[in-house]
């Protein structure tokens, strides 16, 4: 059926779980159909919006369509629109902001509640009524599963040769029934590479022909670059101690430009028969794949791709070739805190701001304005081999100092940072007392434009601080949030 009949099928108040990751695999005609309904039925004196679920980030044909006509009551895991992102800010919008491993078993512990309606896009149905799942898994499986309503939107723009490279597990059970998960090596495959469903619950199917939101990475500037090189030094070092293996560990890396340019540092840097155990498969991986014939990474295994439109139309042109050295799971899997644990994963993920002992903040600019949400890098921190957090030091110009006395909002504890890196250096806080991290960030990560200003704050704090363990000055310790707030700036 068409779009717009399909949309029709959604009622006012429901929950609507959506395919959809970093702008990869999410469905692209039934929410723009259903904004034009909702919009519709607002002009009409009928308000009506959604709850929204959905794998992560998706594109603006879903979230922006969706938050432009006022129809999201509710979203959740994660969320990197703009128009949503300042519905979310000014109250108008709920966002509930979820470590990506947990939506899916909170799914079915039913915490969030019925899922009315899966809209989910597919590459294909097969004759015997399983799905080829389309460029990223997510909750997909889930969604199919808990659903009372179907509704499959076949992108014909999506690759063919897709089908093969994906594995999709069927053994997660809720507590007491769970069993070890049978994975021990990245490249292990223990599911299928399909999709199941219910046939009786699929109610609309509308065909598809539209691209992925695929944005470009801008190309590594001198601090993305600076930043790179210490994150590389400090891998060869770990190497050369001993305390890593010569191919290293599973990496993990976050989305982002920073994030790329330590990929593409990879490229021309000393290891070789390397695994990523990840997120997404963006540009940086991509290349690696590239070189396989130089034995720079073996595989790469994922839930979803997230690269440029360049790297879209290189994976597409070879689809073949890559399908066997890539795999997508579910996000229950590829970050499962069990997996993450038992491969020793490599952790790469960006930040907003870390404070002088360790603690980030990825998640709200000065304290309570979200930037987009946690996604996986809580799953990863927290059980990684090694955690890396990496920034640059300052923003808006040099107005905003990444590292401040106090962070605003925490989202990984001190306990869960092994690792800061600025383009000013690197910080191995790794066995390190508070007091020793404080003096350790300060030099080797923080501006110079405010490393004196933190000096001082850290002297001051030592000797008149409440407690001595990690001194602090309540009274001052977010004043540097306070004088952005009031002025613009941060400098004193």
């Amino acid at each position: 059926m068409s779009a717009e009949a399909a949309a029709a099928l959604i009622d006012n108040g429901q929950t609507i779980g959506m395919s959809g990751f970093t702008g990869s695999g999410y469905p692209k005609a039934v929410p723009m159909a259903l904004a034009r309904r909702i919009e519709a039925e607002h002009a009409a004196g009928r308000p009506m919006r959604v709850k929204v679920w959905t794998g992560a980030s998706t594109g603006p044909e879903l979230d922006g369509a969706l938050a432009k006509a006022d129809g999201i009551e509710l979203r959740l895991p994660y969320n990197s629109d703009p128009i949503a992102r300042e519905r979310i800010n000014r109250g108008e919008m709920d966002y509930l902001d979820m470590h990506l491993s947990q939506v899916a078993p909170m799914a079915w512990q039913g915490f969030l509640g019925p899922l009315d309606v899966a809209v989910i896009e597919v590459t294909a149905i097969r004759a015997d009524g399983s799905l080829v799942p389309s460029s990223s898994v997510g909750n997909n499986k889930t969604w199919l599963d808990r659903a009372r309503a179907v509704i499959l939107e076949v992108n014909s723009w999506q690759n063919a040769a897709l089908e093969g490279m994906h594995d999709i597990y069927y053994g997660t059970a809720l507590p007491p029934h769970r069993v070890p998960i049978p994975l021990v090596r990245p490249d292990d495959r223990i599911g299928e590479p399909v999709l199941r469903c219910d046939p009786d619950k699929i109610v609309a199917i509308v065909e598809t022909d539209a691209p992925d939101r695929n944005l470009p990475f801008s190309p590594p500037d001198e601090t993305a670059r600076a930043i790179a090189g210490h994150l590389l030094e400090f891998l060869g070092h770990e190497v050369a101690k001993g305390r890593l293996p010569a191919a290293l560990l599973p990496l993990q890396s976050g989305v982002g430009n920073i994030a790329n340019a330590v990929l593409t540092g990879l490229v021309d840097g000393p290891f070789h028969d390397l695994t990523a155990y990840t997120e997404v498969i963006q540009d940086g991986m991509l290349d690696l794949l590239d070189l396989l014939d130089c034995g720079r990474l073996r595989m790469a295994s994922a839930t979803s791709f997230s690269l440029s439109p360049d790297a879209a139309a290189r994976l597409n042109a070879d689809m073949d070739r890559y399908r066997n050295r890539m795999i997508l799971r579910p996000q229950e899997i590829s970050n499962h805190p069990e997996l993450v644990r038992r491969l020793g994963c490599i952790a790469m993920n960006g930040l907003i701001e870390a404070d002088i002992y360790g603690n980030v903040n990825s998640t709200c600019v000065m304290g309570s304005r979200i930037q987009n949400g946690i996604g996986g890098s809580g799953d990863f921190a927290r059980n990684a081999y090694v955690s890396v957090f990496m920034t640059p030091s300052t923003a808006k110009g040099g107005a905003i100092s990444a590292i401040v006395p106090q962070a605003a909002h925490v989202d990984h504890i001190m306990q869960d940072v092994a690792v800061l890196v600025t383009e000013q250096g690197l910080a191995d806080l790794r066995g390190l007392s508070p007091r020793k991290r404080a003096a350790l960030v300060i030099e080797n990560c923080a501006h110079p434009a405010y490393r004196d200003a933190l000096r001082d704050y850290f002297a001051r704090a030592s000797q008149t601080a409440f407690g001595r363990h990690a001194p602090s000055l309540p009274g001052e310790a977010l004043s540097w949030h306070q004088r952005y707030i009031e002025t613009g700036t941060m400098r004193f």
